[in-house]
């Protein structure tokens, strides 16, 4: 397998581009399974979960190209997905593949509201946290599917006349569960209200996307969807929205690393708790027509209290890039992760990089101290093998990470763009 090597001690200077999101094009893609006309898709990033995406949507009749090229390896940032899924051949998502990738299972709505049954592979356990899919399978239930578990499958079938709107109130806030369920409502009979529905900008984008469609939503950023079925959705076009995530993770490595760099193409409205937790800790934030400049020169960073919250609070998925940076703040820090019961994997490797980090239940304190130490560390998921990236750039000496597929799985191309920018990192292929 792949390893990334890294220097530390070098500042980042300069430009990164942001790519689209990959939680934002996951769902996208899993939309056109809901028209047989084209859904166009720009600003696609090229990563390992969207490549594996691509074959599960082919095994269910999905034609995909992009830019004229068949999809699954190379390509640059940025690609456009032509998919038409001009007829449904197999709506049964097998193990094999859901199981690689707990987004796949999201095609269950899609495929229930359109062609009236699914069997999608539950999607198991997750390194992260159990995840259960409860909320999804009791959101369809409302809409009138019944539905049954066997041998590790969900079979779900539509009544004779089609899934019929209803009133949804999740039980707790799920971008997963919000994805699935409004996907199969739009093609709905009659009113569909979502209430609880997760505000996360990719929800936003699908719901955006699914207008474009032809889909009648109201509602769009808020906790509450309003739903109007149609009978049929048509082409479109649309562009994935920048990464939130790859942005907040960039600007915590300039932070740590120390430096001055453009976040090109980065919406500051879509991770304004976590700019204001760096603000806090003593970085520079200017939010441009052209993106968001991250600055930090000399200061030392100031330890902060933080907790991860469903959106707008502090994203889960930077919880680990911030503990990360904190192991090198004047003081002590203390974040707690409410969202993840098992998303503390990454202490321990950033440990034998010499952080001093204590954990007590779900709250981890980080003792901020003058730098790490390179080391052999080994990802554990997508956020924690990035956590440790960051981890690298601040210790002295190298440090090479092992199992990197994790990385590939959500950042696109990380080892050019960071070295772009001054670091000192490498690929080494196995």
């Amino acid at each position: 397998m792949d390893r990334i090597r890294i220097v530390g001690g070098n500042t980042l200077n300069g430009t990164i581009p942001i790519s689209g999101a990959k939680n934002a094009a996951l769902p996208l893609m899993i939309a056109s399974l809901l028209t047989p006309e084209t859904l166009t898709l720009k600003n696609v990033p090229n990563l390992a979960d969207v490549n594996l995406l691509a074959r599960i949507l082919r095994n269910h009749g999905v034609d995909l190209a992009v830019d004229g090229k068949r999809p699954g390896g190379g390509g640059g940032a940025g690609e456009t997905f032509h998919l038409t899924a001009r007829e449904i051949v197999d709506t049964r998502a097998p193990y094999e593949l859901v199981s690689r990738m707990r987004a796949s299972f999201w095609v269950l709505g899609p495929l229930l509201a359109r062609c009236g049954e699914a069997c999608v592979s539950l999607p198991g356990g997750c390194a992260i946290g159990t995840r259960p899919v409860d909320f999804h399978l009791d959101g369809l239930r409302a809409l009138g599917a019944e539905i049954d578990i066997d041998a590790g499958y969900v079979n779900a079938r539509a009544p004779r006349g089609g899934l019929v709107g209803n009133r949804i109130a999740f039980e707790k806030v799920s971008v997963g569960a919000t994805h699935n369920v409004l996907m199969a409502a739009v093609l709905a009979n009659g009113e569909t209200v979502l209430e609880n529905a997760a505000c996360e900008p990719e929800v936003g984008d699908l719901a955006d996307c699914l207008r474009a469609m032809g889909a009648k939503i109201d509602g769009i950023g808020t906790s509450t969807l309003t739903i109007q079925g149609v009978s049929g959705l048509e082409a479109a076009r649309h562009t994935v929205v920048p990464d939130r995530i790859e942005t907040g993770t960039f600007a915590m490595a300039v932070a740590a690393a120390g430096g001055d760099v453009l976040l090109e193409g980065a919406k500051g409205e879509h991770l304004s708790a976590a700019l204001d937790v760096l603000r806090q800790c003593g970085v520079t934030i200017n939010e441009t027509n052209r993106g968001i400049q991250v600055s930090r020169k000399d200061a030392d960073l100031k330890p902060i209290e933080v907790e991860t919250q469903p959106f707008p609070g502090f994203p889960t998925d930077l919880q680990a890039q911030l503990m990360a940076l904190m192991t090198i703040a004047a003081g002590t820090s203390v974040i707690r992760e409410t969202i993840f019961e098992n998303r503390f994997m990454h202490v321990q490797e950033l440990a034998r990089l010499g952080a001093d980090i204590t954990l007590n239940g779900d709250t981890a304190t980080i003792n901020g101290k003058p730098g790490l130490t390179g080391a052999q560390v080994m990802a554990t998921d997508l956020r924690a093998s990035v956590s440790l990236a960051i981890g690298g750039l601040i210790a002295d000496g190298e440090t090479t990470i092992s199992r990197v597929y994790h990385l590939d799985r959500g950042f696109e191309r990380i080892e050019e763009k960071l070295g772009n920018c001054g670091a000192e990192i490498e690929r080494i292929a196995a």
